[in-house]
């Protein structure tokens, strides 16, 4: 496989196209549901945390996707544990703040500006590093002025903590990134230049107005949930009900969002593409996104080496302009 490298929106970085996500590292579980307060079982240790950064390297991967809040810390000091024996220069790091540090504290979330600089030397600790290379704001914040952050942001870049800034989204809040940014235009602050959508072949509602709003202000789109939790790698089938070890029987925001009609009418088209190219469904619908012009670089995760690499084969698929337009058709735009 060869894992070409774009762009990181209007910034000089250079990235890999697809970006290896970190989710599930030192993420615990009890009965299914993720807790920071138990045992529980651990999704992917440090063991095969370091596999999987490894496979990522020996593909030509450079872009690790973390966050403060994932594993309560531990994937970011196992991250930077794996970076201990590597060149740091080779790799692009990029973390999120927002989420609650010390519960019941509100001081300790969000991105006052206390939290903010706490948090990074927290990040730069855990990380074994002295710069992070995009930082992203995990979710807005409506509790803190948005002067009050973008100045603190800007102190970061300033200070060389953090080279490039960004904003991860819940919900498709075009309007809110770019009152952040008219602020930093207007006192000189560093913009965000990185947005960090959920998107894939069914989940569309940032067609409307998020995607354009990033093109026309030069903002790189790096997706997450590309593969919708597993809906689009082929494993699930109208009409079945056998899923009692999958996400489906586990979660049920899952069937309520993904196992609808319109869901699987979207899904017949991508394995009839995948089958035309002589790809798996999963490879399909990330190349869908390694060929869309507004899409900097869908993240991927495993739970295995074999899972990841497969994801990482996207990169050898290609897809005629018909099928991608097939593709893009098969779920129409949702609301924003």
């Amino acid at each position: 496989m060869a894992i070409d490298r774009v762009s990181l929106g209007s910034t000089g970085l250079e990235v890999s196209e697809l970006a290896l996500g970190t989710w599930r590292f030192g993420r615990r579980l009890v009965d299914g549901e993720e807790r920071y307060d138990a045992e529980g079982v651990v999704e992917t240790d440090e063991e095969r945390a370091s596999e999987l950064l490894d496979a990522y390297a020996d593909a030509g991967g450079n872009f690790i996707d973390t966050a403060d809040k994932y594993g309560d810390g531990r994937a970011e000091r196992w991250i930077g544990n794996w970076l201990e024996d590597r060149d740091r220069l080779n790799y692009v790091v990029a973390t999120k703040i927002h989420r609650p540090r010390r519960e019941n504290d509100p001081n300790a979330q969000g991105l006052n500006r206390r939290h903010l600089r706490q948090q990074v030397d927290t990040c730069l600790e855990r990380l074994g590093t002295d710069y992070i290379d995009l930082l992203y704001c995990h979710r807005w914040d409506d509790d803190t002025p948005a002067e009050e952050f973008m100045r603190t942001l800007n102190g970061l870049v300033e200070s060389g903590k953090v080279n490039y800034l960004g904003i991860s989204s819940g919900r498709p809040d075009a309007w809110k990134i770019v009152k952040a940014n008219e602020i930093a235009r207007r006192e000189g602050y560093e913009p965000f230049t990185v947005t960090q959508p959920r998107y894939n072949l069914v989940d569309r509602a940032i067609d409307a107005n998020y995607l354009p709003m990033c093109r026309d202000y030069g903002l790189g789109a790096v997706t997450w949930s590309p593969l919708a939790w597993g809906f689009l790698t082929g494993k699930y089938r109208r009409g079945d009900t056998g899923y009692e070890e999958s996400t489906a029987a586990i979660d049920s925001r899952f069937a309520e969002r993904y196992l609808t009609e319109r869901n699987f009418d979207a899904l017949d088209v991508l394995l009839e593409v995948a089958d035309e190219v002589g790809a798996t469904p999963a490879q399909v619908a990330l190349a869908w996104q390694l060929c869309h012009p507004d899409i900097t670089a869908p993240i991927v995760g495993a739970s295995t080496v074999d899972q990841l690499e497969e994801n990482l084969g996207a990169a050898d698929v290609s897809l005629s302009d018909d099928q991608f337009e097939r593709l893009s058709a098969a779920k129409t735009v949702g609301p924003e």
